[in-house]
């Protein structure tokens, strides 16, 4: 796991957002390979949403060839209810960038004859048709879940029905006039494990109130009672929090994650600093002149003579063949110059 600590929630947020654009056009995806993208909801991630768009709007990046899979759904809440996460996906996010719809997953709350165990069988099925996720970005609540996986959830769990803690109820409150008992009780969600298959996960967390979750999944034993520390497990997750995230960590520990991203922005700089020189210390590429005059192989043994390497005049009088010695030219120069 690695920590990135921003200043505030605006700076995570943007850290975020760029690190999401810069891995969708390194993938370079297309209709046969699209990149698939995991999402969640509430209000952690809707600033990283606003500079994704920003993104988008800028033609930094696009989304056509994005699939997406959002984390959960609230049950028997109707789809275009204001406070549906279909409803919160398509005015915070995907009504504002070119997503095609058909390339947009979300669980339903109201699926037919209310078989709810066949439509979380039919999502894990979408996710593995694609290919599984390429990159989950995720929030935590302030007891450590990810997703809707409350404390005590079975780390092999797979995306099913959930019933949600009355911590979570009181914290989603505001988005129902602050009125716990207006949040539906139940919800469906992709399960750790589902989680945890993604190729990468990045986790945002802003806030004093995400402190104890931050502190006991950085420094803590992994555990079903903070959901977010199997990410421990993970060979590439990524939390990036705000200072007032760290505020329950050790000192150490902060300092270490700040000394680790320090290290890692100077070995980048030197890493630059060094293409950058070789490539402007690299000769003009040129064919070498031909030289007509090598000698002749032997004609008792044919064994080429050592001053005959770059090219050859072959042994045979009917096949005076010239060859010339290649030039390489660096890829990176080759890219300067196109």
């Amino acid at each position: 796991m690695r920590l990135v600590i921003r200043p505030d929630p605006e700076a995570a947020s943007r850290y975020i957002a760029n690190y999401i654009v810069d891995r969708i056009n390194a993938f370079a995806p297309s209709a046969e390979r699209p990149f698939v993208l995991g999402l969640p909801t509430g209000s952690s991630p809707l600033l990283i949403y606003r500079f994704l768009i920003a993104a988008y709007a800028a033609g930094r990046v696009s989304f056509r060839d994005v699939v997406t899979f959002n984390m959960d759904e609230y049950v028997a809440l109707p789809r275009d209810h204001p406070e549906s996460y279909h409803s919160f996906m398509f005015t915070n996010f995907f009504s504002h960038i070119d997503i095609p719809a058909s390339q947009v997953h979300i669980l339903d709350g109201n699926p037919p004859d209310n078989d709810y165990a066949a439509e979380c069988l039919r999502y894990e099925a979408a996710i593995r048709e694609v290919g599984g996720i390429e990159l989950f970005l995720g929030g935590v609540g302030s007891d450590g879940h990810i997703a809707f996986n409350e404390p005590g959830s079975s780390l092999a769990s797979r995306t099913r029905i959930k019933s949600l803690a009355p911590e979570t109820r009181r914290a989603n409150a505001r988005f129902f006039g602050n009125n716990p008992e207006a949040v539906p009780q139940m919800a469906l969600t992709v399960g750790v494990a589902t989680v945890m298959d993604a190729r990468e996960v990045v986790i945002v967390a802003t806030g004093a109130s995400k402190a104890s979750a931050i502190q006991q999944a950085v420094e803590g034993s992994v555990s079903h009672m903070c959901t977010l520390s199997c990410l421990q497990m993970h060979p590439c997750s990524l939390v990036v929090v705000d200072e007032e995230a760290t505020l329950e960590c050790k000192v150490k520990t902060v300092q270490y994650f700040r000394g680790v991203e320090q290290t890692a922005r100077e070995a980048s700089q030197v890493q630059s600093a060094v293409a950058a020189t070789a490539i402007a210390q690299t000769p003009p590429p040129r064919l070498h002149t031909l030289n007509t005059n090598v000698a002749m192989a032997d004609a008792a043994d044919g064994e080429l003579t050592p001053d005959s390497m770059s090219s050859r005049i072959s042994p045979s009088p009917k096949m005076k063949m010239l060859s010339v010695r290649s030039a390489t030219i660096p890829f990176a120069l080759m890219r300067q110059q196109s």
